[in-house]
């Protein structure tokens, strides 16, 4: 059934080749349908299939040498008659046959099989309407040049005489019927060859990373397909400049937030020792903590510019296993502070290719928010290990987690969870997606056993020898 479901999408899916594929083989119908409707309708006009009998000569040759031996002009013109039923007299079609008749001095000597005696050729050589009670026939009447002998040759009109027609033109339906067949494989390789310069386009856009803003290297010479291209490059270099212009305002307000920010924090802390009540101590408190969260805010949005900056940049051979001890003893004093233990596996040496103030920023972040969120004398279980070419970095914290629902929401910028009573500005999950995305990663949630948050990390492994 899946078999079945898949190549019921593959034949229903609209593809442009198969587009282009279906017009030049109605092109072709198209032209050949013109064709043969001509010749129906002029045979159905002029009963031009009377025009394609080339025996009026030999009649007449015939009439006229034998007209002394009325026995034997007989038996001949009857010959000649038979040979131009043949074809419909094998078909079972005797009634479309044409009806020959012949008159030398005014007396009709011969005359076909269904063909009434009554009829006489008009007064002039050509092509005139005849009737067989109310069945229409065309005739064309040849007259000799050197007798009175006159020959008639008379078919049915309508869609009888159109089946005449064709039947005398079928040289032009034979390459229709031969070529039909055979027209969409040719139409479909030359189609996909045509198209191999877009589909190396496709190739090249679809390789790039979501940090990749350069121009397209191929710029393919055909003219519909390279303005298609420049306007692609035009269009990456309008964006380019717009993220550029962007991450540098943030990280300018972001350094010029930082100063007032610490000159605040040092004048609250100074107020703080000349305090002489309890609410005014509640409230320098509220200002240092508030102040505590913005500093924390400018350095988040500081980060995150960095990572979205150096997403481009070429990435150096970086232990991963020894940068995650150095983090972990760089955090122990918040753990400690917060009543939280760290705990590391890392049993062997895990290498990648990658970008350390980068990567410093993804472990900080994703550790951080574990102790935050962890309960106190809670555990933070880190792990790192290689696994099918890829290191997987593992944070494992006990505390509330994130609802299956918004765990794909976590990781946009300054969104949080409408559930969780701790401060913090959202922004901590989207510096680490987006320093795992730089590296060609992944990230993702789950629940941790035992209750808690299990984020899971993995980068491509590289090789530093």
């Amino acid at each position: 059934m899946n078999r079945l479901l898949r190549l019921w999408r593959v034949v229903a899916e609209p593809t442009l080749v198969r587009r282009l594929m279906l017009v030049q083989v109605a092109l072709v119908l198209v032209m050949w349908g013109g064709v043969i409707a001509m010749l129906v309708h002029n045979g159905g006009d002029s009963s031009s299939y009377l025009n394609a009998i080339k025996s009026f000569d030999a009649v007449i040759s015939v009439a006229d040498n034998l007209a002394s031996q009325p026995a034997l002009q007989q038996q001949s013109l009857a010959t000649i008659d038979a040979a131009l039923r043949e074809e419909f007299d094998a078909a079972n079609l005797k009634e479309l046959g044409p009806l020959l008749m012949v008159w030398q001095g005014g007396r009709l000597v011969y005359h076909s099989k269904g063909a009434p005696p009554d009829w006489r050729p008009g007064g002039a050589q050509g092509m005139e309407t005849l009737y067989i009670g109310d069945k229409r026939y065309r005739a064309l009447t040849v007259y000799s040049r050197t007798s009175d002998t006159r020959v008639m040759a008379a078919g049915p009109v309508g869609t009888l005489n159109v089946f005449l027609t064709i039947n005398s033109r079928g040289y032009f339906l034979l390459p229709l019927v031969i070529s039909l067949p055979l027209l969409p494989l040719p139409a479909w390789w030359s189609i996909r060859l045509a198209m191999r310069p877009w589909r190396r386009v496709a190739q090249e856009v679809a390789a790039r990373g979501p940090q990749d803003l350069t121009p397209l290297t191929f710029r393919p010479p055909h003219r519909e397909l390279a303005a298609m291209v420049d306007s692609v490059n035009a269009l990456l270099l309008r964006v380019s400049q717009s993220a550029l212009r962007e991450r540098s305002f943030i990280a300018d307000a972001a350094h010029e937030l930082r100063t007032p920010l610490a000159a605040m924090r040092v004048n609250a802390e100074a107020l703080q020792g000349q305090a002489n009540g309890p609410v005014q101590r509640e409230l320098l408190n509220g200002i240092l903590s508030s102040g505590n969260r913005a500093g924390r805010l400018v350095g988040q949005l500081l980060q995150l510019m960095r990572s979205d900056a150096t997403g481009s940049e070429p990435h150096a051979p970086l232990a991963l296993d020894a940068l995650l001890q150095d983090r972990l003893a760089a955090l122990s004093g918040l753990a400690s502070r917060n009543g939280v233990e760290l705990e590391l596996a890392a049993t062997e040496p895990v290498r990648v290719m990658g970008q350390r103030e980068s990567l410093v920023s993804l472990v900080d972040n994703l550790v951080e928010n574990a102790i935050k969120y962890s309960p106190a004398h809670g555990v933070v279980r880190v792990g790192l290990a290689g696994v099918v070419g890829r290191a997987v970095l593992t944070v494992e914290d006990q505390g509330p987690g994130i609802a299956p629902e918004l765990r794909e929401r976590v990781f946009d910028r300054f969104f949080r969870d409408p559930q969780q009573t701790k401060s913090g500005s959202g922004l901590g999950l989207a510096i680490a997606a987006s320093a795992a995305a730089s590296h060609g990663g992944t990230i993702e949630l789950s629940d941790a056993q035992g209750g808690g948050l299990l984020a899971t990390v993995r980068l491509p492994l590289g090789d530093i020898n």
